[in-house]
């Protein structure tokens, strides 16, 4: 079965983008594919309380946070995908939400309950650092509130999410989405859903051979907060 590794934040709009990118890129080559969801974290800094998103990309950028929006909202529905990013105006820490998806890859629904946080904090504006929420969204995902508590209170599962992220960006992945498909082919960014077919026919036919090196980095991804 393809094997798919893909570094992400799920704070970062890009990586909701790509995701859903790929599963329809999957979906309509009707190919099994094991999908396997690493942690990045776009601002391990990020304040429990939350980061002002529009305040933050003004001062970043020196423009009105819609005009970046717009981009990214446009190309959101080329994919099918229906996003306004007025809505979440505050960006969260994900520790939790990366220790939750690694104990979801044993349970099998890791890929769902991605899908899932995604929705939660951009189209339904959550916030996924509380533990409740996740208790909430990991319901329908083979989580009971009392686990999710658990894993989200567990400095071990939190220590081990920090650390896999501080790995990838030491692997020099410095923006998501990152994919790499079955070790061989790696493709930086939210790429067109075109690429991501080529992306896995050159797996495919490639299969033997050394690994893909220095994939070229896209505009289209996060490469920080």
């Amino acid at each position: 079965m393809l094997r798919i590794d893909l570094f992400a934040d799920v704070v970062c709009p890009w990586c909701f983008l790509g995701s859903e990118r790929l599963e329809r890129v999957l979906a309509a080559l009707g190919r099994p594919a094991e999908v396997v969801h690493h942690p990045f974290m776009l601002n391990p800094n990020t304040p429990e309380a939350g980061d002002d998103i529009p305040a933050r990309l003004q001062r970043k950028y020196g423009v009105p946070p819609e005009q970046l929006w717009a981009r990214l909202e446009a190309e959101a529905r080329k994919s099918g995908l229906e996003l306004d990013l007025s809505k979440q105006r505050l960006s969260y820490p994900t520790a939790r939400a990366h220790a939750l998806l690694r104990a979801a890859e044993a349970k099998g629904t890791q890929r769902a309950l991605s899908r899932s946080l995604y929705r939660a904090f951009f189209q339904d504006a959550r916030n996924i650092n509380d533990p409740a929420v996740l208790a909430d969204v990991a319901a329908g995902h083979d989580f009971g509130a009392d686990e999710v508590a658990r894993i989200t209170a567990d400095p071990e599962a939190l220590g081990k999410a920090r650390d896999e992220a501080r790995a990838a960006a030491a692997a020099g992945i410095n923006g998501v989405p990152f994919f790499v498909f079955d070790e061989r082919v790696a493709v930086a960014g939210a790429q067109q859903e075109e690429v991501l077919r080529q992306a896995i026919a050159q797996a495919d036919a490639t299969a033997g051979q050394n690994p893909e090196q220095d994939p070229e980095q896209d505009p289209e991804q996060d490469p920080e907060p």
